[in-house]
């Protein structure tokens, strides 16, 4: 079948339109990260611009009374506790009742669910953290395919999934642990950490061990999968990490020193690199987490000690120019300081910490001031400063929002607004200062605790992210989206309607389709996909026949188990929610690995009794699939079983010239290899001669291209068949002449009997 067009099936019922980043009903996104949740690093505390509700009451400075040692440690003892396996009671299950096979199941597959959405492991064991989120990702296939597998299991098999539950439990709190934690820590407790990974790396590796792959009903495909990781689990536990010594020992060293001003500045320099804290993002990050080790418990040296290291990393980021760029002339000193209103750090360039006059975004999401960056890019770095990911492309997006607000809060604090460079044939399109003002409230609601104004901000931004292209930029360059996708497991049913559909309409927007995979959305979204309401499950699958706009998105969605649930809402899904699938289902199928996956999952039965409904107005979105699906051996071989050469010769006769050009496509494929004779016969009585004859001749290119396939195919076809007939007529009439030929020498020689006189045998007896 030739190249599909990016967009193959009518979007009728898409609420979408793919590929531009127009003013269509959808929406776009930008990739600055919403500004952190945390207390400031200065000496007098500002609350967040963007963020109100500061997490730490904007009151936490980085001289903070910390907690005891006792409290310190609960971090990792929370996840070496989860490592350690439960003591067996009753079934097996932690509470020591009788455990219901479908609840084991699916609370496994919520596990690794979880796991799947935990990210931003920029720590010093950062391979170690990536290394395990990906095997356990791995995983999700075969619990997909558990759910669907055999019932009952046997007692091997339920222990074997218990044992694998408890660990994924340990594997989540030390990832998570990971993300969030202090990256000093950490470092501090390698020891502690280090034993934690093997011990649910053994965990993990002996619950695979023991799973029955014919027990429970996995496909070839998914063993295959599950029995790498399980090798890559056992490889782990027998060559365990080490970790980095010079890292610990310089830590230690400045560790001790913390309480004094004797600290070696090449080991600060080498924390800074080394631990990631070279922003002042990621300072904030690393003090919110020490605060958060500190509220569990009394002040005490540990942390105080960890936060006097963090300032001191602080103030040597602060004086230094990593690239070489002059400090700014308009920089207040630090006697204007003192009467001079703080610059919000949100506001600062992450490379110069300077107030920024043209905030630009680069592909990665993160915001610097444009004249830095560029410097940043013509000194031959391809990294992004802040994250230190590798820039896809060096292009720069206006940040308009930002540039908005710091003009807006220069004004409420007497500072004249920096002047921005004259940026020479540039257009801009920026939305009005009231729908910025409007956003950044949004956004400060949707940060909250408050279920009400999470449910209103994420209506309100669904809306604004419909209305045009200008909000949708504004809206990803806030923020919104990371904020948007940590709610999309919430359980209030307008919120996630409405966050789904945000998405959505954020989606459409290019630059906005690699973000939100990168933010990790897609296992939330197949998550409301699998067990949202109707309307949310039909934007989620909108939302991933979007992102599988992107050739790279079609393997991650089809991996994250959406293919199966798709499948299901093409199923018994409303009529809406049927095209969305269909829409989804054709895109990801494009993808040669894809079309398996959804042959396994039953798609091509239902394919066809879409056929059959022509009331359903499904017809030609289940043809376009099916074309596709043809191509593949198991999607041929499941249309040949369901008995699908009627339906498709009846298409070829009363469809749409569309129809009859892809219901043609799929029988070039039947009608070929091991059943070519079986399918040509078939086809033959259902009278496609004549009806190949006419589209041959008046229909469009490529159907005419497949009926001509076709017709020679039919007619080598009939020329086989009419020699054999012909073949079998003549062994018969030569049978029939042999027989004649027998039957008068038979009759020659009776009567040659009979005329010969008679023997003194038959002479009368006297």
């Amino acid at each position: 079948m030739p190249a599909a067009p990016a967009v193959p099936i009518s979007a009728r019922g898409v609420r979408l339109t793919a590929g531009t980043g127009g003013s269509q009903g959808g929406a776009e996104r930008s990739s600055r990260r919403p500004p952190p949740q945390i207390p400031f690093l200065c000496t007098s505390p500002v609350s967040p611009p963007l963020r109100p509700h500061d997490a730490a009451g904007g009151a936490a400075a980085m001289d903070e009374e910390a907690s005891t040692k006792a409290a310190a440690a609960a971090a990792v003892a929370t996840a070496a506790k989860a490592a350690t396996p439960p003591t067996p009671s009753g079934s097996g299950s932690p509470e020591g009742g009788k455990e219901e096979v479908g609840d084991l199941v699916e609370r496994v597959a919520e596990l690794v669910d979880e796991i799947a959405v935990i990210s931003d492991f920029r720590n010093a064991y950062r391979r170690q953290f990536c290394n395990l989120s990906r095997r356990i990702r791995l995983l999700a296939p075969m619990m997909e395919e558990v759910k669907e597998g055999p019932r009952p299991l046997p007692e091997a098999s339920l222990a074997a999934l218990r044992q694998l539950r408890d660990a994924l439990a340990g594997a989540r709190e030390l990832l998570r642990l990971g993300s969030n934690g202090s990256k000093i820590f950490l470092v501090l407790e390698r020891e502690k950490i280090m034993q934690t990974f093997q011990d649910i790396t053994s965990r993990l590796e002996q619950a695979l061990a023991g799973i029955s792959f014919d027990e429970l009903g996995i496909s070839d495909e998914v063993r295959e999968q599950v029995e790498l990781v399980h090798a890559q689990f056992k490889r782990a536990k027998e060559r365990p990490d080490t970790s980095d010594d010079i890292l610990f020992n310089d830590l230690i060293s400045a560790y001790n020193s913390s309480t004094n001003d004797n600290a070696d500045p090449d080991i600060i320099q080498r924390l800074s690199e080394k631990l990631q804290l070279v922003t002042i993002y990621d300072l904030n990050q690393e003090s919110l987490a020490l605060h958060e080790m500190a509220s569990g418990g009394d002040p005490g040296a540990v942390v105080e000690n960890m936060s006097m290291l963090l300032k001191k990393i602080k103030d040597f980021v602060q004086t230094q120019d990593p690239i070489g760029i002059p400090a700014s002339t308009t920089n207040p000193s630090r006697d204007d300081n003192l009467t001079s209103p703080v610059v919000p750090d949100d506001f600062r360039c992450p490379i110069s910490l300077d107030l920024m006059k043209d905030p630009v975004i680069v592909s990665t999401g993160q915001t610097y001031e444009r004249g830095c960056i560029e410097r940043w890019l013509e000194a031959g770095h391809d990294t992004c400063p802040k994250t230190q990911q590798k820039l896809p492309n060096k292009s720069l997006t206006p940040n308009y929002v930002l540039r908005s607000l710091i003009a807006q809060w220069c004004e409420a604090n007497g500072v004249e607004p920096p002047k921005r460079p004259a940026q020479p044939n540039t257009t801009e399109a920026t939305c009005t200062a009231s729908e910025h003002s409007k956003v950044i409230e949004l956004l400060q609601k949707l940060s909250s605790q408050n279920l009400a104004d999470q449910r209103g901000a994420a209506g309100m931004l669904r809306q604004l992210a419909k209305r045009s292209a200008e909000n949708r930029a504004c809206i990803g360059e806030a923020g919104a989206i990371p904020i948007l996708v940590s709610l999309l497991p919430t359980t209030d049913v307008s919120t996630q309607e409405h966050v789904v559909t945000a998405l959505l309409n954020l989606s459409i927007y290019e630059e906005n389709k690699a973000r939100i995979i990168t933010s990790g959305a897609v296992p939330g979204i197949v998550h409301v996909l699998k067990r949202g309401s109707m309307e949310a499950r039909e934007n989620s699958a909108a939302t991933l026949f979007s992102l599988s706009l992107v050739d790279e998105n079609k393997v991650t969605i089809g991996a994250s188990g959406a293919i199966p649930a798709l499948v299901l809402l093409l199923g018994n899904g409303s009529q809406r929610g049927k095209k969305d699938a269909a829409t989804a289902l054709f895109n990801l199928c494009i993808y040669q690995g894809n079309k398996g996956k959804a042959v396994r999952a039953g798609l091509v039965p239902i394919l066809l009794e879409l056929l059959t409904e022509t009331e359903s107005g499904m017809v030609d979105e289940a043809l376009a699939i099916l074309a596709i699906l043809s191509s593949h051996p198991e999607g041929k071989a499941a249309i040949s079983a369901a008995a699908a050469i009627p339906i498709l010769v009846g298409v070829i006769r009363n469809g749409s010239s569309w129809n009859k050009e892809n219901a043609a496509a799929v029988l070039v494929h039947l009608c070929n290899g091991e059943q070519q004779q079986q399918h040509l016969a078939e086809a033959q009585e259902q009278g496609i001669v004549t009806l190949l004859e006419e589209l041959a001749e008046s229909g469009i290119d490529r159907g005419k291209r497949k009926a001509i396939q076709l017709l020679e195919r039919m007619n080598r076809f009939l020329k086989q068949q009419s020699q054999a007939q012909g073949d079998a007529m003549a062994q018969a009439h030569t049978q029939s002449q042999t027989l004649s030929q027998v039957l008068v020498q038979a009759q020659a020689d009776t009567q040659l009997e009979e005329s010969l006189p008679p023997t003194s045998s038959h002479l009368p007896e006297r």
